[in-house]
């Protein structure tokens, strides 16, 4: 199927042509579907939307939410703000400024003091991932953590159709420039690219790209296809598009537009990836998601899924199961297990890393070899990926085997070590080194050459207090 040559745009179901509505934190309360709740959980919706962002559109609420399982309906957990994602203490604080209708500065200086101290940006994102060009001048909306894949935040880009209550980057979407990631600089990611030859791989990220106008991601991505490029081979774009709008790809405006550069870029030789993020096979169910990826399908575009392990949502070893199958079924490559990250409502979400691996295995037990391309489950940390392959007993000592899927150092890939065990560690900040080790193998080659804060907070417990150089680069 071709979508070149300006094809006339093809007659859609009515869901297809759905119009897009979006409801914020703003319009909260006028929300038909939550009137069924109890004032008590709306109150606490409004104090939590007022720290973490949120956003949500009707097809998510229409179409995914089994309403007669609220409040435990995962797709619900998914999107709404629950009154455990703040801590008693946060969530205090705000629900009494609320009630007293304190002065916005008043409100807003709190607000800012608690977004603080909830990690808005782990893994050193902000200190260890700013390339530059030229080897001198920094390119905000770029990361490059990892040698052959550098990421790309479009400023047009940078927020989501709806929002995921977990959200690793939760700070994009909270309106403070101080937080944010993005850039509306074609002609620097390009000149980033034209020097990098060692890149093969460009990730567009966000928020989402796909809330972007197709004019805008030609823009970034036509350029790509002229032979000063040809050693960038893979081009990723993370989305939830797939199950939050698939509308995106079936019925907006410029969706054949959409699906005829994506048959471009397939056609030219690039590796075209849709990273769908995916956290529940309930959303790839409906007819619309369906179609949506039989249509990208057909441009010779890949779709891989990857989504975090999530206590309230999938915290089942027979969840995992069932959306490998469907992916799968649908032609979909199931990709990453992810663990909940360090940042906003980790404590609400997080799983102890023994459980993970144990739902993790059971689940890959219960499918085919076709969807056994699920790797994980594995933490994105500061030094890397970081995948845990099981427990064991090694001398006598019950530990976590380790390994890195990817690392700032590249030589740390695939290179096996242990933890210690521990029943409630959660991250690899929980973690010492197994066998009576002071550190892991990678910690001080970590800590000189990616002095950021948050390099300084791994391996706290067992790390010296080292004396960090400037930093030679990414």
């Amino acid at each position: 199927m071709s979508y070149s040559n300006a094809q006339p745009k093809r007659a859609v179901a009515a869901e297809s042509a759905r119009p897009f509505r979006v409801h914020t934190q703003r319009n909260l309360d006028r929300i038909d579907a939550l009137r069924g709740l109890s004032e008590d959980r709306r109150f606490a919706m409004k104090v939590v939307s007022t720290v973490l962002p949120f956003r949500v559109n009707d097809y998510v609420i229409e179409e995914l939410i089994d309403w007669d399982r609220v409040p435990d309906d995962p797709i619900f957990q998914l999107v709404f703000p629950q009154q455990g994602m703040l801590s008693e203490r946060h969530f205090d604080r705000i629900a009494d400024l609320l009630r007293a209708e304190a002065a916005p500065a008043t409100l807003d200086a709190a607000v800012r003091e608690i977004r603080a101290e909830l990690n808005p940006h782990p893994a050193g994102q902000l200190e260890s991932n700013l390339p530059k060009l030229d080897g001198e001048r920094p390119l905000e909306g770029l990361q490059h953590k990892y040698r052959e894949t550098v990421l790309f935040f479009p400023s047009q880009g940078q927020t989501c159709h709806a929002y995921c209550s977990f959200c690793f980057r939760w700070a994009q979407f909270v309106g403070d420039k101080s937080l944010r990631i993005a850039s509306n600089e074609a002609s620097g990611l390009h000149a980033y690219l034209r020097q990098h030859s060692q890149v093969t791989d460009l990730l567009i990220t966000g928020g989402d790209p796909m809330v972007m106008k197709t004019r805008h991601l030609e823009a970034y991505l036509e350029p790509l296809l002229r032979p000063e490029f040809d050693h960038v081979q893979s081009i990723r774009i993370g989305t939830k598009a797939l199950t939050f709008w698939p509308q995106r790809f079936v019925g907006d405006a410029d969706s054949d537009q959409l699906m005829a550069l994506l048959e471009r870029l397939v056609a030219h030789g690039k590796h075209v990836a849709l990273m769908a993020h995916t956290n529940h096979w309930r959303e790839l169910e409906t007819d619309t998601a369906r179609e949506a990826i039989a249509r990208l399908r057909a441009t010779g575009a890949e779709i891989r899924s990857q989504g975090p392990l999530l206590a309230h949502i999938n915290d089942d070893p027979e969840v995992w199961t069932r959306m490998w199958r469907t992916q799968v079924r649908l032609g979909i490559i199931p990709y990453y297990m992810f663990v909940q990250r360090d940042t906003g409502a980790q404590h609400y979400f997080e799983v102890p890393l023994v459980r993970a691996w144990e739902i993790y295995r059971e689940a890959i037990q219960g499918v085919s070899g076709l969807a056994r391309t699920a790797r994980g489950p594995s933490m994105s940390a500061g030094p890397g990926k970081i995948e845990i392959q099981g427990v064991t007993e090694v001398a006598g000592e019950r530990v976590f085997v380790l390994r890195f899927l990817q690392g700032r150092n590249p030589d740390w890939v695939n290179r096996p070590f242990f933890a210690r065990f521990d029943p409630k560690a959660t991250w690899l900040d929980d973690l010492v080194p197994a066998f009576g080790e002071d550190r892991f193998f990678f910690t001080d080659e970590y800590l000189t050459r990616w002095p950021s804060a948050q390099a300084a907070r791994i391996e706290s417990v067992h790390a010296p207090e080292p004396a960090l150089p400037e930093a030679s680069g990414l």
